[in-house]
């Protein structure tokens, strides 16, 4: 078996490399380490990896965007399999697995020998997916954080709280959505959040579906439509804590495996963290499986 770690040194903090090459140096197995440059480079290296056609175990060391490029790279190989070493100051598609995610995760000599699944993948507009895609306010509002984060003095929850008063307080909530799907009639509708779910958690902290599962065969969609800006900060928690249920009124909830969304103005839509614009999009499940590895005793069962 080969193992492959392909490390983004610029996720997290920057003491997070040096630490994750000391636990490298110290590993049983034979392993090789590539590092990334720019964007499209941990697709690059997956790919060329998963190619060759022998067994390999490709772990993206990074943030959920360094995933995503995995995943997109190693997709649909049976000979592949991918995993993720929290790296990054978010991962929320590795909170699937508890508050000790981190910890399980990062002992690899665990990870390395641990159980595969094939997990379900969306496919939007091309771009591959594993946890959420969303297009309301919320994914602008991770879109607007990377103009943020880079400031002197300004934190990542800072960079998210100017992102999140800057749209919802200065641009506006809603923006108008027609969403096309088997019995989901929403036609040109304001809306605020547009949220499709594989995995659970995004965005830092937002659980939206706590009972989601990655190999279910299944998205499962949130829509809010038009609320004034008390009505959203009233909610916004308990959407945050996966209680859309005791919103019917307020939010609407479709489960199938694709759905298309379009709006006369530019959508901002954000695909595991990876930012996407235009004015038409399909998700659905694509064809294409990945194989995803994790520790023995890891488990991803939502808990009730």
């Amino acid at each position: 078996m080969r193992h492959l770690f392909i490390i983004n040194p610029a996720a997290g903090r920057p003491e997070s490399t040096a630490r994750l090459e000391t636990l490298l140096s110290r590993l049983s197995f034979p392993h090789e380490v590539a590092y990334t440059r720019e964007a499209g480079d941990a697709q690059r290296l997956a790919a060329t990896a998963a190619r060759t056609g022998g067994p390999v175990r490709i772990y993206a060391c990074g943030g959920d965007g360094t995933l995503n490029e995995v995943v997109n790279g190693a997709a649909g190989f049976d000979n592949a399999a991918v995993t993720c070493v929290p790296k990054g100051t978010g991962n929320d598609f590795l909170k699937l697995f508890g508050p000790r995610f981190r910890e399980l995760f990062y002992d690899l000599e665990a990870l390395a020998a641990g159980p595969q699944r094939a997990f379900d993948l969306m496919d939007c507009n091309g771009k591959l997916g594993l946890d959420v895609v969303c297009a309301g306010v919320d994914a602008r509002i991770a879109a607007g954080v990377h103009r943020y984060k880079d400031l002197r003095f300004v934190s990542g929850i800072g960079a998210y709280l100017l992102s999140l008063a800057e749209q919802v307080i200065f641009r506006g909530l809603c923006r108008p959505l027609t969403i096309r799907a088997d019995g989901l009639d929403w036609q040109e509708r304001q809306t605020a959040i547009l949220c499709i779910c594989n995995g659970r958690h995004y965005g830092g902290g937002f659980m939206p579906v706590p009972d989601a599962m990655p190999d279910d065969g299944v998205l499962d969609v949130l829509a809010v439509g038009e609320i004034s800006r008390l009505t959203f900060f009233r909610l916004v928690g308990k959407y945050a804590q996966g209680l859309y249920r005791q919103y019917p009124q307020l939010i609407t909830d479709w489960h199938g495996q694709s759905l298309s969304f379009s709006s006369p103005r530019e959508i901002t839509v954000v695909v595991d963290g990876e930012v996407m614009r235009g004015t038409r999009f399909t998700v659905r499940l694509s064809p294409l499986k990945i194989n995803f590895f994790f520790p023995a005793g890891a488990d991803y069962s939502p808990e009730f």
